[in-house]
C-alpha cells in the first residue's frame, strides 16, 4: 500500500490540546472488522465487549520528562534538548536530540535551569540532528537524573501546543501566564502517564493506555477479565512522520520490549480457552508480533523490535485491539487498518471526524474486535 492511501482530512480543532476532566470520560468508537459496522459508545461501555476469561495486555513503561531548555555558553541561545536514552549512568553519558541542530558543535557547552547548576558538553554528533552529552555537575548520580527530570518537560507530540516561556511584559499578563504554565505542566505530568505506569524509560505515552482508571479496571476485574503487564519503552519513532510513498522503504526506530514469562502463559491459557486477547496499544501489538510463534504463542522475551506493520498483514496473537484515534499518514494507523482491514478503518474514520471524535494523544478511543 502507499502513504497516499492513509491522508484523510482532519480539522486541526479536533486535535485534543488536554486531557478530559476524568480518565474514562472519552468516546469510543467500536468498530467491527468482519462487517465493519460502526458503533459509538463511551469508555465505561468497552467491558461490555469481554467476558470471564478474556485477556488485556497492557503497556506499564513510564514516561520521564525528556524535553528540557538549556542555553548555549557565550550566545545565549536557547536551545531544546530532548533526552533519547541514558548511555551511561555513572559517566552521565546521553544520547538526544537538538533544536536548533545547526548552532550546536562539538565542544559546545550547555547551561540547565535558572542557576545554570548542570552544565552538559557536547562530545559527539551521533545522527545528522542527535548529539551525545556528557552531564558536569556536583550531584551525585541519582540526584543528578532527580534534579534533570524536575527540570524537563513531558514530551508531548509537537501537534499539542504548550507555551513554556513567558515573553509577557506586562507583570500582571507575566503572572498569569506563569500560573497558566504551572498548571499546565503539572496537569501534563500527571495526565501524560498510564495510572500503572512503573518502568521509566519511554519518551512518548502509551496513548491507548491513558483511558483506563482505577473505575474501569476495577470493572473489568470483576467481570473476570484477565489483566497483564509488559514493558515496551516507545521511542520518538511514533512521532515521526512516514515519508516516503512506499511503505515497505519506510524504517521505523526500535524499541526495547520486556514480555514477562506471566504474559506469555496467560496468552496461552487464553487460547486455550478460545478467550479473546486485547492488545491495548500498537506498541502492544507490534511487540507481540514481533515474538510471535507459528500458532500465536508469545514466548517470554528481553530485546529489542523494529517491527513496521502495515497492510496485508496476518495477526496471529489478539482478536481484539484497544487505541486512540491516529494522525493521518501515521504509521500507527496503517498499523490499525492492517488489522481491522483497510476499507473499514478509513471509513470508520472518515464517521469519526464526521461525529466530532478528538483525535491524537489526548484525544477518544477506538476499540476493534471481530
Amino acid at each position: 500500500m502507499k502513504l497516499s492511501q492513509f491522508k484523510y482530512n482532519l480539522p486541526s480543532e479536533q486535535i485534543a490540546q488536554r486531557p478530559l476532566r476524568y480518565r474514562d470520560d472519552s468516546r469510543l468508537l467500536v468498530l467491527h472488522r468482519k462487517t465493519g459496522q460502526v458503533e459509538h459508545k463511551t469508555m465505561p461501555d468497552l467491558v461490555n465487549y469481554f467476558d470471564d476469561g478474556d485477556l488485556f495486555i497492557f503497556n506499564d513503561t513510564k514516561v520521564f520528562p525528556a524535553r528540557l531548555f538549556a542555553t548555549k555558553e557565550k550566545t545565549n541561545a536557547r536551545i531544546e534538548v530532548f533526552l533519547l536514552r541514558e548511555l551511561n549512568h555513572e559517566s552521565r553519558y546521553w544520547d538526544v536530540l537538538v533544536d536548533p541542530a545547526r548552532k550546536i558543535r562539538i565542544g559546545n557547552k550547555l547551561f540547565f535551569g535558572n542557576d545554570s547548576s548542570i552544565v552538559a558538553e557536547v562530545i559527539d554528533n551521533t545522527t545528522s540532528r542527535g548529539r551525545t552529552l556528557r552531564f558536569l555537575t556536583d550531584y551525585d548520580n541519582d540526584e543528578f537524573v532527580e534534579r534533570l527530570y524536575a527540570l524537563g518537560e513531558m514530551p508531548l507530540p509537537k501537534y499539542i501546543k504548550r507555551v513554556y516561556e513567558n515573553t509577557e511584559t506586562d507583570e500582571e499578563a507575566r503572572q498569569r501566564l506563569d500560573e497558566e504554565i504551572r498548571e499546565q505542566r503539572k496537569e501534563d505530568r500527571e495526565r501524560y502517564q498510564a495510572i500503572f505506569a512503573k518502568h521509566i524509560g519511554a519518551v512518548a505515552a502509551p496513548a491507548a493506555c491513558l483511558h483506563f482508571s482505577k473505575t474501569i479496571l476495577k470493572r473489568l476485574e470483576i467481570r473476570g477479565v484477565d489483566m497483564q503487564f509488559m514493558t515496551s519503552h516507545m521511542s520518538l519513532g511514533n512521532f515521526k512522520s512516514v515519508d516516503v510513498e512506499d511503505l515497505t522503504k519506510h524504517k521505523v526506530d526500535s524499541e526495547q520490549i520486556i514480555i514477562p514469562q506471566s504474559v506469555s502463559t496467560a496468552v496461552d491459557k487464553a487460547h486455550a480457552g478460545g478467550h479473546r486477547v486485547c492488545a491495548v496499544g500498537t506498541e502492544i501489538m507490534r511487540a507481540l508480533e514481533t515474538v510471535a510463534g507459528t500458532q500465536g504463542q508469545v514466548p517470554a522475551f528481553s530485546g529489542w523490535t523494529n517491527k513496521f506493520i502495515f497492510p496485508p498483514y496476518e495477526f496471529s496473537v489478539a482478536s481484539a485491539f484497544f487505541v486512540n484515534l491516529y494522525m493521518p499518514q501515521s504509521s500507527q494507523l496503517m498499523q490499525v487498518a492492517a488489522f481491522a482491514g483497510y476499507e473499514n478503518t478509513m471509513a470508520a474514520y472518515k464517521e469519526a471526524v464526521k461525529e466530532g471524535y478528538r483525535f491524537g494523544d489526548y484525544g477518544d478511543a477506538m476499540l476493534v474486535v471481530d
